[in-house]
């Protein structure tokens, strides 16, 4: 056994799902994260529609999004130095106390039917909680594994994140209908938090070589310098920027695309439904990177998965009922995630470990950080004209993306 990462002989293919999981401290991590992740799905799916029935306007909601999601934007550089520079276990116990903190205060409020800004000013709380969390927890979760096996930690990542998709919105449509309330999913959420703290509290994780200290704001700004001296994370950086920002908006209006687009009604569980749907096809589009595709040059994936994606993207926004709308949903599930995987597989597998926290913050404003901003564009648009104009909008960028990833990954390939 190396003691650097816990190697071990497991006899799967390197780099593959199968291979991640013979490491019994990553393993134990990845349940305890993904027990907890379905929980926050249950909250993630459920909120949106408590602000849409609440004002009826996708722009409260894109507001509310902004709120989970834009600490991201402003709090990751600090908290991946953070990561780089502390004891990470210690760290992210207390983020995820934070974050169960925030979740049960949701439950009285809306139990109360408290002002609408209060929701926010709470959401903002678990915004901030995941924001200092995200880096550390990325930084940490590949050094549970050795380096030949990290493509297969990130592929069991991504289907932790959306495996939790479908089942979080599966438990909330059984739970409606057996008439449990918003408020107790908000604290089941908060319940799961424990399964995380409990597996740091068990779990030993060594301290990688600490980052050099740097004085006052270069200290900040050292994570875009490691990147940009690295060709293929900068070009991933720019890459994700721009189809966060422009291609993924629907995600976080998705409740009401839902309603707009194709006619689900108040009160209906079609909605939780079709999250669910588009979510198993996320997390077959993550698993199949660390298994179908575990051989192939991620770089082509990418580019093929943005294709798959502008297509998939097209069905979703011309499809009239919801029969289409699952169909069409479920394959941009897979596009979606299966393109982001690889991407990050590729990014992750050019960084260092002592500067993998700085590195991922880069990562997570791109990735989680421009969404909301794209929400905060694209919601009063969805208010004005509808939501498949919206789509239609996302689905020609995305087309732009793909040649243009294309076309940056010739020009290095010829250097």
């Amino acid at each position: 056994m190396n003691s650097k990462h816990g190697t071990i002989e497991h006899g799967h293919r390197p780099g593959s799902a199968r291979a991640a999981l013979s490491y019994p401290r990553f393993r134990r991590m990845w349940a305890a994260s993904f027990s907890s992740n379905i929980g926050t799905w249950m909250q993630n799916v459920v909120l949106p529609v408590y602000v849409l029935d609440r004002t009826g306007k996708a722009s409260v909601v894109g507001l509310m999004v902004f709120a989970q999601l834009g600490p991201l934007l402003f709090l990751s550089i600090p908290a991946g130095v953070i990561a780089d520079r502390f004891d990470r276990r210690k760290w992210l116990i207390f983020t995820q106390m934070l974050q169960l903190a925030f979740s049960a205060a949701l439950a009285p409020l809306v139990s109360a039917h408290a002002p609408v800004w209060s929701i926010f000013l709470v959401s903002l709380g678990v915004g901030v909680g995941n924001a200092l969390n995200a880096p550390a927890w990325s930084a940490m979760l590949p050094t549970l594994v050795s380096r030949a096996d990290l493509a297969g930690s990130v592929s069991l990542n991504s289907v932790m994140i959306n495996g939790s998709r479908v089942v979080g919105p599966i438990v909330v449509a059984v739970l409606r209908s057996v008439h449990v309330t918003i408020a107790q999913i908000f604290l089941i959420n908060a319940a799961t938090y424990l399964f995380v703290v409990y597996a740091l509290f068990i779990t030993t994780i060594e301290r990688t070589q600490a980052a050099k200290h740097e004085p006052g704001l270069r200290q900040l700004s050292s994570g875009l310098r490691i990147a940009r001296a690295n060709p293929a994370v900068w070009r991933m950086l720019s890459t994700l920027f721009s189809f966060s920002l422009l291609s993924l908006p629907y995600v976080g209006l998705f409740a009401a695309v839902a309603r707009l687009n194709f006619g689900v009604k108040k009160g209906s569980t079609t909605y939780e439904w079709l999250y669910a749907t588009w979510g198993l096809g996320a997390a077959l589009g993550g698993l199949a990177i660390g298994t179908v595709f575990v051989t192939y040059d991620k770089r082509r994936l990418v580019s093929q998965g943005f294709v798959l994606f502008a297509v998939s993207l097209a069905a979703f926004a011309i499809a009239r009922e919801p029969i289409g709308a699952f169909i069409a949903g479920a394959i941009l599930g897979v596009a979606y995630f299966g393109t982001t995987t690889s991407m990050n597989t590729i990014f992750q597998s050019r960084v260092a470990d002592h500067e993998r926290g700085r590195v991922m913050a880069l990562w997570f404003m791109a990735f989680g950080g421009t969404v909301p901003i794209g929400n905060l564009i694209f919601a009063p648009v969805m208010d004005a004209f509808g939501a498949r104009w919206v789509l239609r909008s996302e689905e020609h960028t995305s087309e732009l993306q793909s040649l243009a990833y294309l076309v940056c990954r010739l020009l290095l390939e010829k250097k």
